[in-house]
């Protein structure tokens, strides 16, 4: 009821960028659906899924055919809006099914018999009541139920050994939105490793004989299959370019215009804070820096001031490097599929910390296969609740209008306090969950809430500095995800010491 309302009340810009991309796979044959730009929201996902929008269009006709018009930009009739909605409450039966496959995977406690204190029920509604998912998909709009489903899927495949339907789910995720290249090195090195090879030696090295080639053949067959019918037209064309240009736009800058909370968050705000220091002691001369692009509010490529600029190929050696630990740990010692899952949250995280034109969003990507660790693990219930409290806060900036403020609060407010007292039940013990920096840091939340959305649109400041709060609520929130990676690290080295501990002394 609370979502439906501010459904009527809020459109966010996706909400348009899709309705675009039913008109144009609806109304314009294949050749021209990458190469369409009457709107500014042109198609930039991969082929799987502008044909699932395809098979979306011809719904979408019954409702109102004006919506698959190109020319009608901006079109948000009600009947289209009630489509819309719809869709990704259909849609959302793909993540429904796949959080029911993932409960089924989670290690019961024994002697639990209340329902409500089972790790999976706990589990279940994490997940079905994720606040971030909920905002992004069903109030700002978008469909990361549908493809959350996928992941989470494949994710309870891999925990069930059957590696082959894991590898396929994930192929055609990678087919229907592309962002999930930031955990393809964790399935790529976990599937080789664990798959590829067959057996290990008995200290848990790898048994380089046991390599089945037939095994890697079904893998790549498997992966190129779902590309060739994903690009395969689009190949055949001669469009393949043209398709990649769109996927991966390197113009759009470093940052998206509300900076996502990670490494170059604070980047930025240390290269504000120098250029301020520099010019007070006169050791810049302000006329001669570059405008401050950084806090604009636009898409676009900028320079920083006093600090090296940031290129794609710095990103992209960032993360490699960020992710490399991760990598070497599942090769070496692999730690069965959860050591898998542990690696994938830290490709996630480390593309989220690392990556070029970043989006807020994709802090979901970590957030929600976390849950599955958090239930089982104390010292990840700790994690757990310091990145969602802080990855979700951060995606407050979506829904900015005054009205409904109260709305996304009190549901924020709901799944926090659900997810403390859950856990807490979950692993009962003298000791907290949280240390007492972390509690700190998270009650400072409340304080940056109160300053941003409440004091400051009441005060001058907001004529003078309108993206204040967007620049404080990113920094602020950076530390938590920083720290929250670091931790994550911190326990993986910790699990491969005691693999190795175990496999010595078997």
């Amino acid at each position: 009821l609370i979502t439906t309302r501010m459904s009527l009340t809020f459109h966010s810009t996706d909400f348009e960028v899709h309705r675009n991309w039913l008109a144009i796979t609806h109304s314009l044959p294949v050749s021209r659906w990458y190469h369409e730009n009457t709107s500014e929201w042109t198609l930039d996902y991969p082929p799987l899924f502008a044909w699932f929008e395809f098979g979306l269009s011809h719904v979408a006709q019954h409702f109102d055919r004006n919506m698959l018009l190109v020319e009608n930009l901006n079109y948000d009739s009600p009947a289209t809006v009630l489509f819309q909605r719809l869709s990704v409450i259909f849609t959302d039966l793909v993540f429904i099914f796949a959080v029911r496959e993932c409960c089924r995977c989670v290690q019961e406690q024994k002697g639990s018999r209340d329902i409500l204190n089972r790790p999976s029920f706990v589990l279940a509604v994490l997940l079905l009541w994720n606040f971030g998912l909920l905002i992004v998909d069903h109030i700002h709009f978008q469909y990361n139920g549908f493809l959350f489903g996928f992941l989470l899927l494949s994710v309870a495949k891999h925990l069930q050994s059957r590696h082959l339907q894991g590898a396929l789910l994930f192929a055609l995720l990678l087919n229907l939105k592309h962002i999930y290249l930031y955990v393809a090195p964790a399935y790529g090195i976990y599937l080789l490793r664990s798959y590829c090879f067959t057996q290990d030696n008995k200290d848990g090295s790898i048994s380089w004989r046991s390599f089945s080639p037939l095994r890697l053949i079904a893998l790549g067959s498997i992966v190129g299959s779902v590309c060739a019918l994903s690009f395969g037209p689009f190949i055949a064309m001669g469009q393949l370019p043209q398709v990649l240009s769109r996927l991966f736009p390197f113009k759009r800058g470093l940052c998206h215009a509300y900076w996502a909370p990670n490494i170059w968050a604070l980047y930025n705000i240390l290269d504000k804070v120098l250029v301020t220091l520099g010019v007070r002691l006169k050791l810049l001369q302000e006329a001669e820096l570059p405008r401050a692009s950084m806090t604009g509010g636009l898409v676009q490529e900028f320079q920083h001031s006093v600090l090296p600029s940031i290129t794609p190929s710095i990103t992209l050696v960032c993360t490699l490097l960020s992710i490399l630990p991760a990598a070497a740990s599942i090769w070496w010692r692999p730690g069965g599929a959860r050591g898998f899952l542990r690696c994938l949250l830290l490709c996630a995280l480390g593309s989220f910390m690392f990556g070029w034109h970043v989006h807020e969003k994709a802090i979901l990507i970590a957030i929600l296969p976390l849950s599955i660790l958090a239930v089982e693990s104390r010292e990840d219930a700790g994690i757990f609740l310091v990145l969602t409290t802080t990855g979700h806060y951060s995606l407050f900036p979506l829904i900015f209008t005054p009205a409904e403020l109260p709305i996304k609060a009190v549901l924020m407010l709901m799944f926090v306090i659900y997810s403390f007292t859950a856990l807490r039940k979950l692993h009962s013990g003298p000791v907290s969950l949280l240390h007492p920096l972390e509690s700190v840091y998270l009650l400072g939340l409340v304080v940056v809430a109160t300053a941003c959305e409440i004091v400051f649109p009441l005060s001058p400041w907001q004529q003078k500095l309108p993206f204040l709060p967007l620049l404080v609520t990113s920094v602020y929130c950076s530390v938590g995800v920083t720290y929250s990676f670091l931790r994550l690290y911190v326990s993986l080295n910790t699990d491969c010491v005691n693999v190795e501990f175990t496999s010595r002394h078997v």
